[in-house]
């Protein structure tokens, strides 16, 4: 994704003619960093020489100045890549995981919902999200200086583990919940590990406990793909930042207690073990997937975990699980758009991924029981923040848009009404693909409003999710999961962000 200054100010100029942003040819100005302005306090993590002094540029620079600078290196030939590792690189030296992983740490999370949204867009689009990223870790950054400063230190060396030892250490510390332990026997796993062994183990990790509403296994699925775009030799930091993470709990111990968060994957572990070897070439059968919603919608996380293996058992292709797992987290939108229900998407979507990329059989079980138990906890989750609709997702009626609609006229009225009525916006889009029309111009016109009237890292968390999602579920259910996501994706007619405003002021000076 490198590109030089001729393409850069075309696609620029091209997206500019549909956002009023116009060229960014203002923005090519500075220097490279200078070897003085690299120097690192000896208590600050060190990273990666050759990324270093991107990153001190945007540790550095002001809020105020930060995307032109960067603007004006890609002119000089500053790649995609690069942007995006020293983004995540910077979040994580600079931004704690604690008091929750969530708050300010979101500048950390949200890196792989805009590097997602990038990948998706066109040409013309593809930096909006990233310097909508940037801009936020300002803000994080800002953040955690008020509330004492954190910064990553360098890893105890006398502590790492040799390489024979550090899988066995890590796991022991883990279990313990011991920080200190944990940090240098992830040290000592990045050094002398594989990406995927490693990964296998963070995978289970991220998913044991309940805390912080799902956010530690999202930080497991996004950090991993980011990863796979930046490349390993960044691993370490992240690694042990991931670490540090997981192991956010409250008072006590959570090894010595029987915290509710911890208690699903207590007796998920006998459960996995119940089922029955094959599991994953059962039949795909759509009144089992019927029968788990209902489940989620009433029953307790025992109640679902169970069901689950009872339906793994009797030859339900685990597709069919899935299916009333992503039609159960879009359920909870209809119920309660809100902050509960957002997590509950983009938990499933880190679940499902990391059950996608594992290659262990015992995880993979694991995930799937997990998921259903974290649906039933958010649905529980809804009572403490305001009025529960009675609504189901199988029962969403489609209505206002006919097959004989131009298609960009309908999908122009659907996030029209979205300004006005989500649920009627909601009804349209249920009515817009059922009608047969495509759902691409759907799903980039919501991506575009992202880009425009997102002012949160939930709008990029949650639309890269749900947009990701929609070609995960079968066709049967895909539609109602992504109708329903129109309850918290923003409508035309909302107020632009204020990166929208700041290029244009840029522009304009």
């Amino acid at each position: 994704m490198r590109t030089n200054r001729r393409r850069f100010l075309g696609a620029s100029a091209a997206g500019g003619a549909l956002v009023g942003l116009g060229e960014l040819g203002f923005l090519s100005r500075l220097g490279p960093v200078s070897a003085g302005e690299a120097k690192l306090d000896p208590k600050v993590v060190r990273l990666q020489p050759e990324i270093e002094p991107l990153v001190r540029l945007l540790e550095e620079t002001p809020r105020n100045r930060l995307l032109e600078e960067v603007a004006g290196r890609i002119h000089k030939g500053l790649s995609y890549r690069e942007v995006l590792a020293a983004l995540l690189l910077a979040g994580v030296r600079n931004v704690q995981p604690r008091p929750s992983v969530g708050h300010k740490f979101h500048a950390v999370l949200v890196v792989n919902s805009a590097h997602l949204a990038s990948l998706g867009s066109p040409d013309t689009d593809r930096w909006l999200p990233i310097f909508w990223a940037l801009d936020y870790f300002k803000s994080s950054q800002a953040q955690d200086v008020r509330e004492g400063n954190w910064t990553m230190g360098p890893v105890d060396e006398s502590a790492v583990p040799p390489s024979g030892r550090a899988r066995e250490a890590f796991v022991a510390a883990m279990d313990r919940w011991d920080e200190s332990a944990a940090d240098a026997a992830t040290a000592g796993l990045a050094r002398t590990a594989g990406a995927n062994e490693v990964y296998e183990l963070f995978f289970r990790y991220g998913a044991r406990d309940f805390r912080s509403i799902g956010h530690k296994a999202i930080y497991v699925a996004n950090s991993w793909r980011t990863l796979q775009c930046i490349g390993w030799q960044h691993a370490e930091p992240i690694l042990r930042s991931l670490a540090y993470a997981l192991l956010m709990h409250e008072d006590g111990n959570p090894a010595q207690r029987d915290d509710p968060a911890d208690r699903s994957w207590r007796h998920n572990q006998s459960r996995a073990a119940r089922i029955k070897e094959g599991w994953y070439a059962g039949k795909p059968d759509s009144a089992a997937s019927a029968d788990l919603l209902t489940t989620l919608r009433k029953g307790s996380e025992d109640d679902a975990c169970e069901q689950v293996v009872e339906l793994l058992n009797r030859g339900v292709a685990p597709q069919s699980i899935w299916d009333a797992l992503f039609d159960g987290a879009g359920e909870l939108l209809l119920r309660q758009p809100g902050i509960v229900s957002l997590h509950a998407v983009t938990s499933t979507n880190a679940l499902h991924y990391a059950y996608q990329a594992s290659g262990d059989d015992l995880t993979r079980r694991l995930l799937m029981l997990q998921n259903a138990a974290f649906l039933t906890l958010f649905r529980g989750a809804l009572g403490g923040r305001g009025r529960v609709r009675d609504a189901r997702i199988d029962q969403l009626e489609p209505a206002g848009t006919s097959k004989s609609k131009d298609c960009a006229e309908a999908v122009a009225e659907i996030f029209a009404e979205a300004s006005r009525d989500k649920l009627a916006a909601a009804r349209q889009a249920l009515a817009y693909l059922q009608a047969g029309h495509e759902p691409e111009p759907l799903i980039h016109a919501a991506r575009r409003l992202v880009f425009l009237k997102g002012d949160d890292p939930h709008d990029y968390k949650f639309s890269s999710a749900v947009l990701e999602d929609y070609y995960h579920a079968s066709p049967a259910y895909r539609e109602r999961y992504l109708a329903a996501s129109l309850l918290l994706l923003p409508g035309s007619a909302d107020r632009d962000n204020n990166l929208v405003k700041r290029t244009r002021a840029a522009l304009e000076a």
